[in-house]
């Protein structure tokens, strides 16, 4: 299974930030918890129908240290539609 990362481009609160997502909801949780980020900043259903997690520019290089795959806006969107489609069959 993969992990992935988009380029730092949504300005707020004065930094850059960027999404992680994964083929599988376990596996992003496992990374999350990896890197350090608390199971709280998850968004997901039922706040959102696009599960991830929201990175600033500096947890992305680890991110990206750790093996998360960089890919660009088109790619995420692939991938948050392969995670919405799981979630419909696991409910």
């Amino acid at each position: 299974m993969s992990v992935y990362v988009d380029d730092p481009i949504w300005n707020r609160w004065g930094r850059k930030w960027c999404h992680l997502l994964a083929d599988d909801i376990d596996e992003l949780h496992r990374f999350a918890r990896e890197l350090g980020l608390h199971r709280s900043s998850y968004q997901g259903p039922p706040k959102t129908t696009k599960p991830h997690y929201d990175l600033t520019a500096v947890e992305r290089e680890r991110a990206l240290r750790y093996g998360a795959i960089r890919t660009d806006r088109t790619g995420i969107i692939v991938v948050l539609r392969q995670l919405q489609a799981q979630l419909k069959r696991a409910a």
